[in-house]
Parts: structure tokens; C-alpha cells; sequence
């Protein structure tokens, strides 16, 4: 009987040194442990498909290329977008509808992304910031067009008119 003890405490011992020999090489390795407030500029990988939060880019006039469609909002499968739209009369006398206000809630997002992939304009991307940690909901609720922003004017194509005269030969 006392030999199963010895042999079981010898068994112990040599199974703890085993482990202390580990921890000791461990303590001497160089770490690779990525300091994370530090490297968010320098070395921070995001990959190219994390999708973080929606966005809607503007251009240095304020314009964007939501034309108020609501495809993306009958497209998100739990109700995280509405765009509210109101009307104004153009010049010609007609009335159109255009975007009002487009708003997007963060906390019911599932990141699914058909709201980007099914946009006809591709008016919202989603970006790859990924702080989105908050201390009250209400924070992840933003409005996506910005204050006094409008539709992007369509740019027309001026095609140039044939030549009316031939080359001359020579």
C-alpha cells in the first residue's frame, strides 16, 4: 500500500516539475500579444468583407445617391432602416418625392448586408469601423443623410456631333 503512495507522489512531483520547465521557457519567449489601443492606426488588419456600421457617403457638395426608393428598407428582415421621404414640387410644376430623412438603428442590425447588395443607386456601404460600443442604445440610432444634403444630380452626356465635313485626301 505504501508503495501505490511513493509511487503516485513520485508521479506528482515529476509532473509538476514538467510543467514549471514549461512555464519557465514560456517566460522567456518573446511575446507577440497585439496591443490593441496602441495599433489601431498602425497595424490593425480589418478584413475586407467585416461589415460594421451603415453609412451613406456624401460628395464635397453634400449630395448623396439615395433616390428614397425604400428597396433597402423592405429588404432588411428586422426593420433596422426607414426612410421617411416627403414631397416638394420641382420647377417644371410636378411633384417628386425625395429623401427626407434615412435612418438606421445599429442595435437591431444583423449585418446581413442585402441592404447594401440590393440598393439600385448604391447609395450606403457599410463601413469597416468596428468601436461600436456604447453606454446607452440611443447612441446606436443615427440619422445617415446629413443636414441640408440632396439627390446627386445625374450628370448628362454631351455627345459629340459628327463631323459634318470628310478628311481631305491627299
Amino acid at each position: 500500500m505504501s508503495g501505490n503512495y511513493f509511487s503516485g507522489l513520485f508521479k506528482g512531483v515529476k509532473s509538476l516539475l514538467v510543467g514549471m520547465g514549461e512555464t519557465w521557457k514560456e517566460l522567456w519567449t518573446k511575446k507577440v500579444t497585439a496591443e490593441y489601443p496602441e495599433n489601431r492606426k498602425t497595424t490593425l488588419f480589418v478584413s475586407d468583407r467585416w461589415r460594421a456600421t451603415l453609412t451613406m457617403p456624401h460628395d464635397e457638395n453634400n449630395e448623396h445617391a439615395c433616390t428614397s426608393c425604400k428597396v433597402c428598407e423592405t429588404n432588411c428582415p428586422n426593420g433596422t432602416i426607414q426612410v421617411i421621404q416627403k414631397v416638394i414640387e420641382t420647377e417644371e410644376g410636378k411633384k417628386k418625392k425625395v429623401l427626407d430623412r434615412y435612418l438606421y438603428d445599429l442595435g437591431m442590425c444583423t449585418f446581413c448586408n442585402l441592404c447594401v447588395l440590393t440598393c439600385p443607386s448604391d447609395a450606403i456601404v457599410f463601413s469597416k469601423d468596428f468601436e461600436n460600443a456604447t453606454f446607452t442604445r440611443d447612441r446606436l440610432k443615427e440619422q445617415l443623410n446629413k443636414e441640408g444634403s440632396k439627390l446627386r444630380e445625374k450628370k448628362k452626356e454631351v455627345k459629340p456631333e459628327a463631323e459634318k465635313s470628310a478628311p481631305e485626301a491627299e
